[in-house]
C-alpha cells in the first residue's frame, strides 16, 4: 500500500498538474486526484466532495494533500479535509517539481513525503544567468 495524492488546488491548476506529471512519468505511481476550488466556493458545500475524493485516493496509509496557495481557499479546504479522520499531510506551493519529486519518491510513507514535497519545489527553483 502507499499513500494517496490529493491536489486541492484554485481552478485549471491541479487537473492540469497531474495531466502533465503523467504524460511525463507515463503512469503515476500513486493514486492520485485533483479538486479545482472556483473562486467564489463556499468551503462548507464543497467539504463532502473533498471528503469523498480524500476516500478515493486513499489505500488506508493516509493522504499527502498538496495545495498551490497557502492561506487561499483551497488550503482552508485541505485544512478542514485533514480533520475529517483520515491521516493527511498538507504542503503547499504545489509546483510541477514538487509533484514529480513525490511520484518518484513513492514509496515513502505520509510521515517522509512532506519533506520530499518540500524539497522537490525547493530544488526545481533555478536562478539562471544565461
Amino acid at each position: 500500500m502507499a499513500c494517496g495524492i490529493l491536489l486541492i488546488t484554485h481552478p485549471g491548476i491541479g487537473t492540469a498538474m497531474l495531466s502533465v506529471a503523467g504524460v511525463l512519468l507515463r503512469n503515476l505511481p500513486l493514486k492520485a486526484e485533483a479538486l479545482e476550488v472556483p473562486f467564489d466556493a463556499d468551503l462548507d458545500s464543497l467539504l463532502p466532495l473533498a471528503s469523498a475524493a480524500l476516500r478515493r485516493v486513499d489505500d488506508g496509509e493516509g493522504v499527502l494533500v498538496l495545495t498551490d496557495l497557502y492561506g487561499a481557499s483551497p488550503s482552508n479546504l485541505a485544512a478542514r479535509v485533514a480533520q475529517l479522520g483520515t491521516p493527511v499531510r498538507r504542503v503547499s506551493a504545489l509546483s510541477l517539481p514538487m509533484l514529480l519529486r513525490v511520484m518518484n519518491y513513492s514509496e515513502q510513507g505520509l510521515n517522509e513525503l512532506p519533506a520530499t514535497a518540500a524539497a522537490g519545489a525547493r530544488n526545481g527553483v533555478i536562478h539562471d544567468d544565461a
